[in-house]
């Protein structure tokens, strides 16, 4: 990924909110909320004024006009440069076409799952899975909506994306959550066991696996192929 200038996330929605009018800050903000851009990109609202001045001086947004609307303050108007068209543009190729690694908060959680007994680990996944299932009901629903409204897909294809990302979440961690309960899942015997002998007995898991025989019945074939310093 190209290293940015005005990195912000939010950067790129203000380019992009300008790529179709001149607008004052709070203007963008408004429109950015009312378009549900920000259930799609990480905004921080309280960064907004910083990051349109750090755009200004980068050269990729310009004042165009003060203007005053009654009684409220003077709001500044501005509008995108061609520089800010150029550095909008190759920041949507990059989004679009170059995929990134990111690091998902379920994915680091998995990675220690045998730090929690079994059966709370299907418990904690069983909640997670109603939040997400709840989100997919709404999501949907809103989808049918704009659906009977005719509203153009394209404008709204980011929400399916997301959309599937939870579908396919919801599908996977309810298979785990079966295979954990059935003990189905490679290795879940062992992690049953392990927690077992140390709840009841207080023996640890790294004594457990000292002698695996003892504890478990069988030596571990697997363990031979770990590097000692994974160990």
């Amino acid at each position: 990924m190209a290293r940015r200038k005005v990195a912000n996330p939010l950067a790129f929605a203000v380019l992009g909110s300008l790529s179709e009018r001149p607008m004052h800050p709070y203007e963008i903000s408004t429109m950015l909320r009312a378009r549900g851009k920000d259930q799609s990109i990480k905004v921080n609202y309280g960064s907004l004024y910083a990051v349109v001045a750090a755009l200004e001086r980068h050269g990729f947004v310009e004042a165009l006009e003060t203007v005053r609307e009654g009684n409220r303050p003077e709001r500044t108007v501005y509008q995108i440069t061609e520089a800010g068209s150029a550095e909008f543009r190759d920041w949507l190729a990059e989004l679009v076409g170059t995929p990134a690694r990111e690091f998902h908060p379920l994915e680091a959680g998995l990675a220690y799952l045998p730090g929690l007994p079994p059966d709370r680990a299907v418990e904690l996944l069983e909640q997670r899975l109603k939040a997400v299932d709840t989100e997919i009901s709404e999501i949907t629903a809103a989808h049918d909506h704009m659906a009977s409204m005719e509203f153009p897909r394209i404008f709204w294809v980011e929400s399916e994306f997301r959309l599937a990302l939870l579908q396919a979440e919801s599908a996977y961690v309810h298979q785990l959550v079966e295979e954990i309960r059935t003990d189905t899942l490679g290795g879940s015997r062992f992690w049953r066991q392990a927690w077992k002998l140390y709840l009841e007995e207080g023996i640890s898991p790294v004594e457990q696996l000292k002698d695996p025989v003892k504890y478990f019945g069988q030596e571990f074939a697997w363990m031979q192929a770990i590097p000692p310093e994974a160990r």
